[in-house]
């Protein structure tokens, strides 16, 4: 049985802190690595890995966390073992072709036993694994072919038209997402078994599943909730954590509603730290994107961090990428590391919240978080668009 978060303290219990490391994208860049080739070529992967991790830890030091051995992150295991193309382009990320027509095609399909090791790209990626630990003797190498939660795992594999489906037959949509849900699971037992881990967690699972947010609010208790449930409850007795981006206000109640004890917003252009502190009690992480960083200045990195705080946010956290192995990049990573140490400090000294407002400047309170929504404009008022 699992035994809700008490929103009353959740916060509170949880505290602050930060997080910075190193990611594929920064190996790629510090490396001149091209992203098709390191999807690909084992032997091109292993390289990136041996030579930009020395190279990454350089230029910005120990505070960042290295990126994790792995294959290359591919966010479409699941898919392609039903039948879907992954699609490696020059220069872009994986994408994945739909591959059901119909729900009545999708539900036949997926009642059908698939061995997983066997199918789509997942042999070749547990040899890239192979590869992998033959290079790297002595370290742990994961398998980064994931599977993502239950609505965008319906689009994944069905298209727009799912979003159609919700309206025009909403009884079938219900049965295929029950049956995706379940693929899914089986999914994620055959994975957990690759990386050595029980069937269902005692400590927590967690789901990314950003097409939830495409979900009217009036639509949530029927097709997001139920399936929500059905997965967490298949894999976890401890923890539920979630990754769902783009989520409004009104969606937000719905995070308590499934009992989640932490939120990650990521890059969630209509949500603000005082929005989310306000219309929801999950304990969350504000996340600085590479995005943010092209038209930020070391000043405004810092208030992120310091205002984020003041405003409730359990957590501050960014990723080492592409934008960021430059010399502009290692200095506003080492302020934002800087001052997610001094907020974490003053904090677990017994420094209130509205007290680290304080350390924001008058530049930042004016513009954090009015001018932050990529609907509102950019940040700074040295123009650009937010994407």
């Amino acid at each position: 049985m699992y035994d809700r978060p008490d929103y009353a303290t959740a916060r509170s219990e949880t505290g602050f802190g930060w997080s910075c490391g190193g990611g594929q994208g920064a190996l790629r860049q510090i490396t001149g690595t091209p992203i098709r080739e390191f999807n690909l070529d084992p032997a091109t992967c292993i390289e990136c890995y041996r030579t930009g991790r020395p190279m990454l830890h350089e230029m910005f030091g120990d505070d960042v966390s290295p990126p994790s051995l792995s294959t290359p992150a591919i966010s479409y295991g699941h898919p392609s073992c039903l039948g879907s193309e992954l699609l490696f382009p020059e220069g872009g990320e994986v994408g994945q072709t739909h591959i059901y027509k119909s729900l009545e095609e999708g539900i036949a399909a997926l009642k059908q036993p698939v061995k997983w090791a066997e199918a789509g790209m997942a042999p070749f990626y547990l040899d890239f694994r192979a590869r992998l630990q033959e290079a790297f003797p002595g370290e742990a190498v994961g398998l980064a072919f994931g599977a993502e939660g239950p609505l965008t795992s319906a689009y994944e594999l069905r298209g727009d038209g799912f979003f159609t489906d919700l309206h025009d037959a909403p009884e079938l949509a219900g049965e295929f997402l029950r049956v995706l849900v379940d693929s899914i699971v089986d999914y994620d037992y055959w994975y957990g078994e690759v990386h050595g881990n029980p069937r269902v967690s005692p400590h927590g699972a967690g789901m990314v599943d950003d097409v939830a947010a495409f979900i009217p609010p009036a639509l949530f208790p029927r097709f997001v909730l139920p399936y929500w449930e059905q997965y967490y409850s298949a894999l976890t007795t401890g923890k539920r954590s979630a990754h769902v981006e783009d989520l409004t206000i009104a969606q937000l109640p719905f995070l308590e509603d499934i009992g989640l004890c932490s939120y990650d917003p990521s890059i969630s252009p209509r949500l603000t730290p005082p929005l989310i502190t306000q219309h929801c009690r999950v304990p969350y992480v504000w996340r600085l994107g590479e995005i943010h960083f092209r038209e930020m200045t070391v000043q405004e990195t810092s208030d992120f961090v310091f205002m984020a705080a003041a405003d409730g946010a359990n957590g501050v956290t960014t990723v080492v990428a592409e934008e960021t192995c430059n010399d502009k990049g290692v200095t506003m990573i080492h302020a934002f590391i800087a001052a997610g140490k001094e907020a974490k400090l003053l904090l677990d000294e017994g420094c209130s919240r509205e007290e680290l407002r304080d350390r924001v400047s008058a530049e930042g309170k004016a513009r954090l978080w009015e001018r932050w929504c990529g609907y509102n404009g950019p940040l700074s008022s040295r123009g650009g668009a937010r994407g």
